[in-house]
């Protein structure tokens, strides 16, 4: 038995928006069981994101403390932010939001992870980078707003962060899935072996 993940859809009978909002939206589908019985399905309508586990030299990881108020806390978290565009490229969404979020940009980049949030209850698909090769961005830097204008930067130990994920203190996902895919990577065939950053993403396709 293959353990691989396949693309499937069952029959809607009806389907309806009862909310929009600005970046994101619910809809509400009657899908068919396998016994023929409909149902109703509430969920969120996502453009995708992507997020980016930037390593240093120093076996450091670049990481942003930001309020999040769905959740009232204040999280660390990787850099990450929305596929602002239908079909954009996720590699140029992902250095954008680098630049933007820590004014840093970087030489290597892969694939880290692909990853749908919250599959019963959202279709947001997200896609994790690893860069490595960082240097300071040129330019002026970025203007940030809203709850971004109050978020702290810090670089941070690879290590330091999985003894948070493991020990219930870091609860960001994209951080979680992220340094944890780096630690399975590594224990595995290593970095370099990671799929390149324009590999095809078949839940949220794009042009190279």
């Amino acid at each position: 038995m293959t353990i691989k993940d396949t693309p499937e859809e069952w029959e809607v009978r009806r389907t309806g928006t009862p909310f929009t909002g600005n970046k994101t939206s619910v809809r509400t589908d009657d899908v068919v069981m396998p016994d023929g019985t409909v149902v109703h399905r509430d969920y969120q309508v996502h453009p995708g994101s992507v997020a980016v586990l930037a390593l240093d030299d120093a076996d450091r990881v670049l990481v942003l403390r930001q309020y999040r108020h769905p959740v009232r806390h204040r999280l660390w978290e990787i850099p990450a932010g929305l596929l602002d565009v239908p079909g954009e490229n996720p590699l140029h969404a992902a250095q954008r939001e680098l630049y933007e979020e820590a004014h840093v940009k970087a030489e290597d980049w892969r694939v880290l992870t692909d990853v749908y949030t919250t599959p019963g209850g959202c279709d947001e698909a997200v896609r994790i980078f690893l860069a490595r090769g960082l240097s300071e961005a040129e330019g002026e830097r970025f203007e940030v707003e809203d709850e971004e204008a109050d978020m702290e930067l810090a670089r941070v130990p690879a290590e330091e962060l999985v003894r948070g994920v493991l020990a219930g203190e870091l609860h960001n996902n994209c951080l979680v899935v992220g340094v944890l895919s780096l630690v399975a990577a590594r224990a595995g065939d290593g970095l370099d072996a990671l799929r390149p950053a324009q590999a095809p993403w078949p839940a949220r396709p794009f042009e190279a």
